[in-house]
């Protein structure tokens, strides 16, 4: 499998606390990457930084200049505009001709059904909605790999069980890469081929998903073990 990400030995310094501490990292495509970890651990830092939304303040980040990245966030910023021109504005600043733009928005929206609110202002959306219009408006870029922070974190059980299945269905369809934070283990399970545990900006766990809760963590990764009881300090 070839490589859509390398992290070596990166660091991340927001003044005097380091919220990553050389973490090396490498993703492959096709590849399903969940993190994990306590809040604080390093999650989000780590995404932004594989993202280039935030720069290392040690160490390298390589993404392979041929793959298509796109991020959704927890919390997307709907812009004051229509649904349909949400996404639009997204394949426009991708070079995208209007008209083409428009046409290639609805079949995004129709994706995610909300082909019937193209016309609605997208601040007006469900939390939910606004879930899955970033991730039409994601996906109507092609991307080769998708970073997703905490997705579902903040949406009702109705709204995570539709974004999540939109997650698995795009990965079905398209062989996406997914690199993705979630506190839902749940989810983690039924998502990730991979699992990274993060405490206090430094990996302490890189396993494939079945070892991660496998009950022989308890002796190969205390710290991650403690962590998936509920335990950890």
């Amino acid at each position: 499998m070839s490589a859509v990400l390398d992290l070596k030995q990166v660091s991340v310094q927001f003044g005097s606390h380091t919220a990553l501490h050389a973490v090396n990292l490498n993703i492959h495509a096709g590849e399903r990457v969940a993190l994990v970890g306590a809040n604080g651990c390093g999650k989000s830092t780590l995404l932004r930084v594989a993202h280039g939304l935030l720069s290392a303040s040690q160490g390298q980040v390589h993404a392979a200049p041929s793959v298509r990245q796109a991020m959704v966030f927890q919390r997307p910023h709907m812009l004051r505009t229509s649904v349909l021109r949400f996404v639009m504005w997204g394949l426009w600043l991708q070079g995208v001709p209007w008209r083409a733009a428009k046409a290639q928005a609805m079949v995004a929206l129709h994706r995610v059904d909300l082909q019937d609110l193209a016309e609605r202002p997208a601040r007006a959306l469900s939390g939910g909605q606004q879930q899955r219009l970033a991730l039409a408006r994601a996906w109507a870029l092609q991307p080769d790999c998708v970073l997703l922070d905490e997705p579902t974190s903040s949406l009702d059980p109705h709204a995570k069980r539709d974004v999540e299945q939109m997650m698995a269905d795009w990965v079905a369809a398209s062989g996406v890469t997914l690199l993705f934070s979630s506190h839902n283990l749940g989810q983690v399970k039924r998502l990730a081929t991979r699992v990274i545990y993060l405490e206090v900006g430094r990996v302490l766990a890189d396993l494939p998903v079945d070892h991660f809760f496998h009950q022989s963590l308890a002796e190969s990764h205390p710290q991650a073990h403690l962590f998936l009881k509920g335990e950890l300090v």
